[in-house]
């Protein structure tokens, strides 16, 4: 299993909006940056993904899991891009700030702090480990 970062605006498509679509899941589409595409379709069913809210709060909010691998995008006209559907697991007890997640020097490496655009990011398993961690940790 690997382990994933997948980052959206809250009010475009929330942890909340994840949870409603069930078991089914939901796309995670509109994906349209060619690194971001292809970590997706790296992503394996079973995969578990860190739910990132973007631009508003910009904090680890919850856990989704990957049941369906890519496949082409409904919403990108040029046949280019890929989605996949993930499924909600758990809201985190504590959400984790980016700014929480830039303080411990162990993490200083992710994607999500060296290259803060992109949307679709690998995690290694010892920082999911610190995070899943720290979201259990009153601040």
């Amino acid at each position: 299993m690997k382990y994933w970062l997948l980052k959206s605006e809250p009010d475009v498509w929330s942890i909340d909006q994840q949870k409603k679509a069930g078991k089914k899941g939901a796309p995670w589409d509109g994906v349209r940056n060619y690194q971001a595409s292809k970590n997706l379709k790296n992503m394996r069913k079973g995969d578990q993904c860190f739910f990132y809210h973007s631009n508003i709060g910009k904090e680890i909010v919850g856990i989704v899991e990957v049941i369906k691998e890519a496949y082409l995008d409904k919403t990108d006209k040029t046949g280019r891009f890929v989605a996949v559907t993930v499924k909600f697991i758990k809201k985190l007890k504590t959400p984790i700030s980016l700014e929480t997640i830039k303080k411990n020097k162990e993490l200083s490496h992710l994607s999500l702090i060296r290259q803060s655009r992109l949307s679709v990011m690998p995690i290694d398993s010892k920082s999911w480990k610190i995070l899943n961690n720290m979201s259990k940790i009153s601040l």
